[in-house]
């Protein structure tokens, strides 16, 4: 569903009252539930674990993804904890009984005041940037006003701030708008009690700023947590709106009559798309975690669902592309390629004096990317293909194989040149080509069924 099919609404939302026996997780939830998805307030007691807190969750849980329990579970409440946007993520129409979307497509804007957290110039340059990357895909033009009422007014404020829809100081909300209409219609909040700036050290100014200000254009939260108005706040490089975004502020007021070429960032990939190819899979303390694009489907054996996550949400310091990966459980290690390098992750800890060049592993400096990688338990041998080789790494020497790299169609028969993920379960090898995936007998080197990739996401 396209974001723009929702109009989320922001009002001022009570505070769960301290319950005595509660604990610090439900109160949370019940507030946030009541804030993002209208929880009725006035529960109290055994009401809050009552049908319409579960209905609620699984409100949340569908939109987020999620495996949908109606219970206030561990992976529920990490997605409770993020920081996001104010604005709620469900709404309702008769709030706002005129057109969802301003009637004149030449806007003015305004910022009443500045964060002491950056310069003056690059505040205006963050904003400017984001109200440019919904210009470059619509009609709409934004002009800047230095005194009087814009369109859109924009200030930094912390805790009660004017509109009665106070912040809650660091993290947690980070900033909400109001869609388009008169009066407070198109104002857009930041919390000063955030640290803002201008690159990934904490919130990014100009992520958020498109974000809000795709609000006060008219636009609600998408669920493809690939899009920029996605609830839950990610940095990233490069053009910020996804297809997602673009279908949906283009539904409101058509497309830019002199389109610039931009490339959107990609939105979630699909999991049942039939021509789905992975980037990587690696085992991770009993669970399977297969990397795509800037997302990660993690795969639990009590999990009927998997669940897509951002790459950036669990590990921030890894970069938003992944080109192999590979689970070495003596150490509790898990190895994450990108280019030419590599990280080590313990669990989801970075480990210190990563990343590192992956030539440091034996490799040639010819070598500019692994394709795939595994480590088969057995030998204690870590395989990296490239190309049309592979070598082989001996994790207790931590050195090269002699005779090394050797064709991959000798000593795999039956099996494609090249590879895009490859991992090793239950003595078998499951190499993925594109949209194929090959389950090959180590032993016997054969393969004895080819399927679809995304069969391996129970599609």
């Amino acid at each position: 569903m396209f974001a723009w099919l929702l109009l989320a609404v922001l009002a001022p939302y009570s505070s769960a009252l301290p319950l005595t026996g509660k604990t610090d997780d439900h109160l949370l939830a019940e507030k946030y539930l009541r804030r993002f998805y209208g929880l009725p307030t006035g529960l109290r007691g055994r009401q809050a674990s009552s049908s319409d807190f579960q209905n609620k969750i699984q409100q949340m849980q569908r939109f987020f993804k999620l495996q949908i329990t109606g219970n206030l579970d561990d992976n529920t409440l990490e997605v409770m904890k993020q920081p996001r946007c104010g604005v709620p993520d469900v709404g309702e129409y008769n709030h706002f009984p005129r057109h969802l979307k301003w009637e004149n497509n030449n806007l003015t804007f305004r910022i009443l005041n500045y964060t002491p957290d950056l310069k003056k110039t690059d505040v205006d340059r963050a904003i400017r940037s984001a109200l440019n990357a919904w210009a470059d895909v619509t009609p709409l033009t934004f002009k800047k006003l230095h005194e009087g009422i814009a369109d859109i007014m924009i200030s930094f404020g912390s805790r009660e701030h004017g509109d009665y829809n106070p912040f809650d100081g660091p993290d947690g909300l980070l900033a909400h708008a109001y869609p388009p209409g008169q009066g407070i219609g198109g104002d857009t909040h930041f919390d000063e009690d955030e640290h803002w700036t201008k690159d990934a050290s904490a919130y990014n100014l100009f992520m958020v700023a498109a974000h809000e200000l795709g609000h006060a254009l008219g636009m609600a939260h998408s669920s493809d947590a690939g899009a920029l108005m996605y609830p839950i706040y990610s940095f990233s490089t490069g053009y910020p709106l996804a297809e997602d975004d673009i279908e949906g502020i283009q539904a409101l007021y058509g497309p830019n009559p002199n389109p610039k070429k931009r490339k959107p960032r990609p939105d979630a990939p699909n999991k049942c798309d039939p021509k789905l190819s992975f980037d990587a899979v690696t085992e991770l303390r009993g669970e399977t975690i297969i990397f795509k694009d800037r997302f990660y489907w993690r795969l639990h054996p009590q999990m009927t669902e998997p669940e897509l996550t951002l790459i950036k949400f669990t590990w921030p310091s890894l970069p938003n592309k992944v080109d192999a990966a590979y689970e070495y459980p003596e150490k509790d290690l898990v190895y994450i390629f990108s280019g030419i390098r590599v990280w080590a992750l313990n669990g989801y800890t970075l480990v210190d004096g990563y990343p590192k060049y992956i030539h440091k592993l034996g490799l040639p400096k010819t070598i500019r990317e692994v394709d795939a990688a595994v480590h088969i338990k057995d030998t204690g041998k870590t395989l990296l293909f490239t190309d049309e080789e592979y070598w082989s790494y001996d994790e207790a020497t931590g050195t090269m194989d002699a005779g090394f790299p050797r064709s991959i169609e000798d000593d795999f028969p039956g099996m494609h040149d090249e590879f895009d993920a490859v991992t090793f379960q239950n003595g078998r090898l499951y190499f993925f080509h594109e949209d194929l995936q090959y389950e090959y007998s180590y032993n016997y080197r054969k393969v004895i069924r080819i399927m679809r990739t995304n069969s391996f996401l129970y599609c």
